[in-house]
């Protein structure tokens, strides 16, 4: 059945605005490194737990999972657990950038940025110490993994997919057998007591080393991983082995003490480091990641000893990446399938550091381009122009593989079709083996996100700008725009006849920015009850049942159950109903049934079989005989008494984005008894828009009738809005005549004063 033309303009609106305007950074032959590392430390915010600081820029994030034993960190991926070994190895590698080459990133702008973050994960990973035991995760990824949802309103999407909230966020820790993730903290604490010298207060960053030094204590102590690996972070984070994060730790922990013992317990671990197959040959033919830190402890070590057999194996681990690694058109490097732009971007910054430090007395020319391609690439110099970056370019993705950016309202993957927010700076996976790659989110291969996918990018984004310079863009982050008002009204009409009518609302809470629990939303459904008055009765003799209230279904939970205010007077003849939900819990966007919550309510004519007419109610405008649900802006609603989304009969509108706009005189108070208005006078309801009307020798105007059909009706400023909006062709004579400002512009104004004009509240111009 075909909707009625508010739900389709409604529609409309929300797809010309449900993708939100990405600044254009030019993917060219010179990136913009500079905004690249700004959107990377942007994602960083994008992904922080707990309690959110002042600094944080992302607008529609908001403090989550709060219940958190240990505050704050980053949720790894487009999920909600804390799993601190790839986010420990993501926090080292901030920090190499960062100690590695701080002056680009100094002179780029984007230093306090770049500290905020480093050290706000820096804090969570020292938290985790607690002297006998190490927390090594926060959350189930078990549990996590059976909702799709924003993260701010985790608690109520567990509940209502019948999970735990506490058992999702169950805290992970142990004292021994987690050589790996302890190792792989200890080398992020050390490395981060390295980057933020001088940047932070002292105490803070030798807090850091004496974390680091006691969570490496325990790592080296038992030599093991099987605690760890026979946890909840098997399924999601295995550990292959553990003494490479323990060889990667001791050199970081050198290079942060200058301890002789750290560098020998580095010597002692390099006999027990992977080989290379059927040879006992140190590896060189995998890449430095969160499973692997191999190879970048060996170029710490190089660093650390100067002992050419060690600068050697870093040199033939950086030619086979610059020579033997699957190379695609465009000169980005393949190695695998699952995210294989974050194994050649972190290979591009190993290959960037040697060449800088231990490999700087030959010919690195090779190893320039080859690091210079591999960022280069990400940023959109390929053959497709196509940046893997969201938010970055022309031509980047949009719908990464994100719960919260995506923002479903229905715990749904595919709804909506877009993600309602722009993730900006996140790495996705990247191209298929043939250099094919599909914006889906739900393609995780190629669209996944990470903190350990933008770990080398962010690093190798420092040496970049050490290298070429460039400044940030002190306005970013540019502030979204919502794809449709966040809260409103879906109604349908159940039954209407002499006898009274029956409607079905819906409060609808899609809220994103953030999502969020709304206490006091209420809607009001306006009617005229002349008819009642005519007949003889009182407006309050109009009987209203309320035949479903669903938010009473929540009564057991503690959840206050709909208010409803009964006949109001409004203005005149006109009068409403108001319906409250005191407790937001009442309606959130976790589920189908979650995301509405209906209440049916029946109007029923004081001398039951005659009388009642619905067609002269104002908010009944575009509802009556429709069978579909209509979102109508004439059933508005409204947060803590506020009009938030639609128009009162008295042309006063909001669009749920900006404060309500008075467009016509404000009505007196209401008298005791009732939050109704006194009417205002035949003068003031009527405003007069006909004076000084210009002469014209064109042709005949009539003002407001955009359709040209001769007379002014609701269809007029359906046409104007459908114009202004998508675009839809209006002829040039249908243009003057929707000029009824006579401004000499055709704009929404335009298109209200016509809808005023049709419900009799002003007069249009007359030519």
């Amino acid at each position: 059945m075909k909707k009625r033309v508010a739900g389709i303009l409604l529609a409309a609106a929300m797809t010309l605005t449900s993708l939100p305007v990405v600044p254009q950074v030019q993917a060219a032959e010179n990136p913009d490194y500079a905004s690249a590392l700004q959107m990377s430390l942007y994602f960083y915010e994008c992904q922080q737990a707990g309690h959110l600081p002042e600094w944080n820029r992302v607008e529609w994030r908001a403090d989550a999972t709060t219940i958190d034993e240990v505050d704050g960190g980053w949720y790894d991926a487009g999920d909600h657990v804390k799993f601190n070994l790839p986010m420990a190895y993501s926090a080292s590698m901030l920090a190499w950038g960062l100690y590695q080459y701080p002056d680009g990133v100094e002179q780029s702008g984007e230093i306090d940025n770049y500290v905020n973050n480093l050290a706000y994960v820096m804090d969570y990973l020292a938290s985790c110490d607690r002297g006998e035991t190490v927390v090594f995760q926060v959350g189930n990824g078990t549990i996590d993994h059976t909702w799709w949802g924003p993260v701010e309103l985790y608690e109520y999407g567990m509940a209502d997919s019948g999970t735990s909230y506490e058992e999702a966020r169950q805290i992970l820790e142990a004292s021994e057998g987690c050589s790996a993730v302890f190792g792989g903290m200890a080398a992020a604490l050390a490395a981060g007591y390295c980057a933020l010298d001088g940047r932070i207060d002292d105490s803070r960053r030798e807090g850091y080393l004496e974390h680091a030094e006691n969570i490496f204590k325990l790592a080296d102590a038992s030599k093991s991983d099987t605690v760890y690996n026979d946890s909840n972070a098997s399924g999601f984070y295995r550990s292959s082995h553990f003494y490479d994060e323990l060889f990667y730790a001791s050199n970081w922990l050198y290079k942060a003490t200058g301890d002789q013992s750290y560098l020998d317990k580095a010597t002692s671990y390099i006999p027990h480091l992977d080989k290379e197959l059927g040879s006992d040959e140190l590896k060189y033919t995998w890449g430095h990641c969160w499973d692997d830190t191999m190879q970048g402890g060996m170029l710490l070590y190089a660093q650390n000893t100067g002992d050419q057999t060690y600068i050697d194996r870093v040199k033939k681990h950086v030619d086979y990446w610059t020579k033997d690694v699957k190379q695609l058109p465009g000169g980005i490097r393949w190695s695998t399938t699952w995210g294989c732009l974050r194994y050649a971007e972190t290979a591009a910054f190993i290959a960037a550091v040697a060449s800088d430090t231990v490999l700087s007395n030959l010919d690195t020319s090779a190893y320039e381009t080859f690091y210079k391609e591999q960022i280069d690439y990400v940023l959109g110099v390929n053959p497709d122009n196509r940046s893997y970056v969201v938010g970055y370019g022309e031509n980047s993705p949009r719908n990464a593989h994100h719960r919260t950016a995506h923002a479903s309202w229905m715990n749904d993957l595919d709804i909506p079709d877009e993600n309602r927010h722009i993730l900006y700076g996140a790495l996705v996976g990247g191209p298929n083996e043939d250099g094919s790659y599909e914006d889906d989110r739900g393609n995780y291969i190629n669209n996944e996100v990470a903190t350990d996918y933008n770990a080398g990018f962010t690093a190798i984004l420092c040496k970049m700008l050490d290298e070429y310079g460039g400044k940030s863009d002190p306005s970013f982050p540019q502030k979204e725009e919502h794809d449709g008002p966040e809260f409103y009204v879906e109604t349908t009409g159940k039954t209407s006849s002499d006898s009274g009518m029956t409607l079905s609302f819906k409060i609808t809470n899609h809220s994103a920015w953030p999502a969020r629990v709304q206490d006091n939303l209420s809607f009001r459904y306006y009617m005229d009850l002349s008819e009642v008055i005519a007949a003889g009765y009182k407006p309050e003799d109009v009987a209203v049942r309320c035949d479903r209230d669903q938010s009473a279904m929540y009564a057991g939970q503690g959840i206050a159950s709909a208010e409803i205010s009964g006949i109001q007077h409004y203005d005149g003849d006109i009068y409403y109903v108001e319906v409250t939900l005191p407790d937001g819990r009442a309606v959130l966007p976790v589920s189908t049934g979650m995301q509405q919550c209906e209440i049916l309510l029946a109007f029923v004519f004081p001398d039951y079989g005659s009388g009642w007419d619905a067609e002269n109610d104002f908010s009944n405008q575009e509802i009556l005989g429709s069978e579909d649900p209509v979102v109508s802006k004439y059933v508005p609603i409204y947060v803590d008494g506020e009009l938030y989304y639609g128009i009162e009969p008295d042309g006063t509108e909001a669009d749920g984005n900006a404060p309500p706009v008075q467009v016509a005189p404000t009505p007196t108070e209401p008298s005791e008894g009732t939050t109704s208005t006194e009417p205002v006078s035949e003068t003031a309801a009527t405003e007069d828009l006909t004076s000084e009307v210009p002469s014209s020798g064109e042709a005949d105007i009539i003002y407001g009738d955009v359709d040209e059909n001769g007379t002014v009706q609701m269809v007029d400023m359906i046409a104007l809005n459908k114009y202004l909006m998508i675009g839809s062709e209006i002829s040039a004579q249908g243009l003057i005549n929707a000029d009824v400002n006579r401004d000499g512009q055709v704009e929404q104004d335009d298109g209200l004063n016509i809808l005023r004009a049709v419900i009799d509240l002003v007069e249009l111009p007359v030519k």
